[in-house]
């Protein structure tokens, strides 16, 4: 019989903040004043495109599920800003919020903000 430590599950893989992953995720936060990392099917993700569409805004998205490499970028990203839930959005390579943030955003006028 095994330890109960032997039947722990591994911890995560460190993540490689130098992968090819890693320098796409700041190459687009730094060549794109909006950025938003989604996922198609994800109602969160669209209710943060909407609010940057109001505005006629110009938004860089990034849709993870339609990549191979999506889990090591989300995992990118929740070193980044903390939290691997979608979306992910930045402003002028700033972490601002996930979906519900972005709609208070806009709702409260901070989100236009931004763009003036």
């Amino acid at each position: 019989m095994g330890s109960v430590l032997s039947q722990l599950s591994k911890p995560a893989d460190t993540i490689n903040m130098d992968s090819p992953q890693a320098e796409m995720v700041k190459s687009a936060l730094q060549n794109h004043k909006v950025v938003i990392f989604s996922k198609t099917y994800c109602p969160f993700c669209t209710m943060a495109k909407k609010q940057f569409r109001k505005l006629d805004i110009a938004i860089h998205v990034i849709e993870l599920d339609q990549r191979d490499d999506g889990d090591e970028i989300q995992s990118i990203l929740g070193e980044i800003t903390g939290s691997r839930t979608v979306p992910r959005c930045f402003i002028n390579g700033k972490f601002i919020g996930g979906g519900t943030d972005v709609k208070k955003m806009y709702e409260q006028g901070t989100l236009q903000k931004y763009f003036t």
